[in-house]
Order: C-alpha cells, then structure tokens, then sequence
C-alpha cells in the first residue's frame, strides 16, 4: 500500500506582501514603541524584558560614595556597639552617659543601615541604589533634627557637635544629588 503524499507546501502570501506582515507585527505587538520608547524585536524580549532598560548610567563618583558611606556606617556602628561612652564625648563633650543602652542600639540601627549600603555598592539595579541613598539621606537628615534640637534645649554649642551638622548637612546635600543623577533618564542618542 503506498503512503499518501502531503499536500505541496504552498508560500503565503504574507511573506511577501509588506503591508501585511506589518499587520501581523501590531497585531503581535512587536516592531512598535512601548512607554519608554524602546522598540521590541520579537515577542520574547517583550516577555523576558531588556535587562539594557535597568542598567543604571552611573553619575561619577557614585561607587566611591557608596563605598565610603559603608565604611563611615559600619565604623560609627562599631564604634557605638564597643564605646558607647567615647562616642557620647566626642559629640557632646560631656563626662559619661546614664545609660550605654541607648547608644548600644543606635549602633545596632546603624549596623543594619550599613549592610544596606554594603548590599548596594554591589548592585546594578537603579531601585536599590536609590532606595538606598533615600534611606541615607533620610537618616542624615533625621540625624540633623535630632541634633539640633538637643543643642537648642542644652543651650550649650560643643565643637564636635556643630561639626557632626555641618558635615551631616553636606552628607544630605550628596545624597540627594547622586539620589536624582542616578534617577534621571538617559538621553537619547
């Protein structure tokens, strides 16, 4: 018995024809522009997504930023976890602490700031860089009220004290400035 032969391959027509293979792309979804105005090849880089739209184009210097504000975090941590009582003098210029607890557990707090900072200096992704400057310059600038605030009721202005605002005060304008470079879109070459 012989085996039936397929039917010929016939050649669409829509390989040819321009207009109708453009119908095809829209109706797929591909060739077009979406949001952000990246043009998708094919249906699958739509669906994995272009990993080029969330490299982040790093304003200069962001890294060594990034590396010594870790560093600055973990030692102030450190420093507030082992000597409570030296912190306290260096800041205020007083004798000795009622309590080493609350000092203890701002250097627990800052612990914690500093494994963000640490996790993001090895990041690419734009969200966690800028989270992350946000949440230092929110400290900093929580950090500068509090300061303030108890200078102003002790009435007593000490040298570390006034040089811990300015340097924090020059610490949230960096913060905020890397906060919005790596936040603006690239331009369009």
């Amino acid at each position: 018995m012989a085996a039936k032969q397929p039917p010929p391959l016939m050649k669409k027509h829509s390989q040819t024809d321009l207009v109708s293979r453009l119908k095809t792309r829209k109706i797929l979804g591909v060739g077009g522009e979406d949001d952000d105005g990246e043009v998708h090849r094919s249906k699958i880089s739509q669906v994995l997504g272009n990993e080029i739209k969330f490299a982040v184009r790093e304003p200069l210097g962001l890294r060594v930023w990034q590396l010594v504000s870790a560093i600055m975090f973990s030692g102030v941590a450190i420093m507030a976890l082992a000597f409570p009582d030296q912190l306290f003098d260096a800041i205020f210029e007083e004798e000795s602490v009622s309590s080493k607890t609350p000092i203890r557990l701002y250097g627990g707090a800052l612990l914690s700031i500093a494994l963000i900072l640490w996790n993001a200096l090895y990041t690419a992704e734009k969200a966690i860089i800028r989270w992350s400057l946000l949440a230092e310059a929110c400290y900093f600038a929580v950090q500068f009220l509090v300061t303030t605030v108890s200078l102003v009721e002790s009435s007593r202005i000490a040298t570390g004290a006034v040089l811990l605002l300015v340097s924090r005060a020059l610490f949230i304008l960096i913060s905020i400035y890397y906060y919005y470079q790596v936040g603006r879109r690239p331009k369009k070459v």
